[in-house]
């Protein structure tokens, strides 16, 4: 690792630590997306690896030379990039694949009895998570070992689950009498799938960064980070009920959980804190903005707030209005080094 991204590892570690309270302020480039890479989603082909090294490896190459371009504070990984499709495949879900969108799952049942008859997959006989780990293997013989790689799309089992039942009638059941277990089951079946996905991930790769997104880097040394996205639909009595459990289950196995969420989930902010060594956030401003993060989860205490895709605005008001202690980490998708040079010397400003 060059002396550059050297000291950006060692100044992120010290925020994940409680070492500074200094933001960083992170620029990534605009990479080619999964869909338009040609053969497609890797994890969806059975062609050979080798033919998406060089959309990871150039992506990575490009997002090193910006650091070294314009100094910003991030370091850059090598990005193993699925859609949302790639658990809920490993279960049998057909894939549906857009021209001009990332690939989604389609339910695979669609009640309880049939919900009840899935079992649990072995990893190695799902294609499309093995070839993450062919992937990574080949990017790192291009790279080398030095390069970070980062994860593909991250979901709770409550969220892959959600996937494999056909929505209305899974939400049905949830509030259904002999059929809550069905929900239960299913979802304990798809955690426990995800949690041994993540052991041989790690295993196979101690160094790659656990942010998948915003494509952050994080210490690998701490827990996953993973999406949880369903429970803005759900009441705060059944997330504590049906979700909450595995992530504290995934916290107390890995040591910590960092954690991205895009619904309108603030009514589910009290039970986050519920999660022992809740160590980073990356939230999206939903209908109630940015803002509430502050409240629940400011100071020294609360996670690591990884932030995108915001205004220059609301990083001010941020930095202004957190309490004392509260951490961040800003992340800017810029589409060229001009423009990436340009936020850098205007927002470090603001501290």
């Amino acid at each position: 690792m060059n002396r550059r991204l050297a000291e950006n590892e060692r100044f992120l570690r010290s925020i994940y630590r409680g070492g500074t309270d200094r933001p960083a302020f992170c620029c990534l480039l605009p990479h080619t997306p999964i869909y338009a890479v040609p053969g497609g989603p890797f994890n969806l082909s059975t062609a050979p690896v080798r033919e998406w090294v060089g959309w990871v490896a150039e992506d990575y190459r490009r997002q090193v030379e910006l650091v070294e371009a314009i100094g910003h504070d991030g370091v850059p990984t090598a990005r193993l990039l699925t859609g949302t499709e790639i658990f809920a495949q490993a279960f049998g879900c057909p894939v549906h694949q857009y021209e001009d969108s990332n690939p989604c799952a389609l339910p695979r049942v669609a009640n309880a009895a049939e919900a009840d008859a899935i079992a649990l997959p072995s990893l190695w006989d799902c294609p499309g998570l093995v070839r993450v780990f062919e992937l990574g293997k080949a990017v790192q013989a291009e790279l080398g070992l030095e390069a970070v790689l980062g994860p593909c799309d991250m979901q709770t089992g409550f969220d892959i689950a959600a996937q494999i039942w056909e929505k209305t009638d899974f939400l049905c059941a949830m509030a259904t009498p002999g059929e809550r277990d069905a929900v239960k089951r299913l979802v304990g079946i798809c955690a426990e799938f995800y949690r041994n996905f993540l052991a041989e991930l790690r295993r196979e790769f101690p160094t790659m960064s656990p942010c998948h997104c915003p494509s952050a880097w994080a210490p690998p040394e701490l827990g996953p980070w993973t999406s949880n996205d369903e429970c803005g639909i759900i009441s705060t009595e059944m997330f504590e009920e049906f979700a909450l459990p595995e992530l504290i289950e995934l916290s107390r196995t890995f040591g910590s959980l960092g954690m991205h969420c895009c619904a309108a989930a603030e009514h589910q902010f009290p039970s986050f804190n519920k999660i022992p060594n809740f160590y980073a956030f990356n939230r999206v401003p939903a209908k109630q903005g940015i803002d509430p993060i502050l409240e629940h989860f400011g100071g020294p205490e609360g996670p690591v707030h990884v932030l995108a895709w915001l205004s220059d605005a609301t990083i001010e008001r941020l930095l202004r209005t957190a309490p004392p202690g509260t951490r961040f980490i800003f992340v800017r998708f810029s589409p060229d080094h001009d423009d990436a040079a340009r936020w850098l010397d205007r927002i470090r400003q603001l501290v």
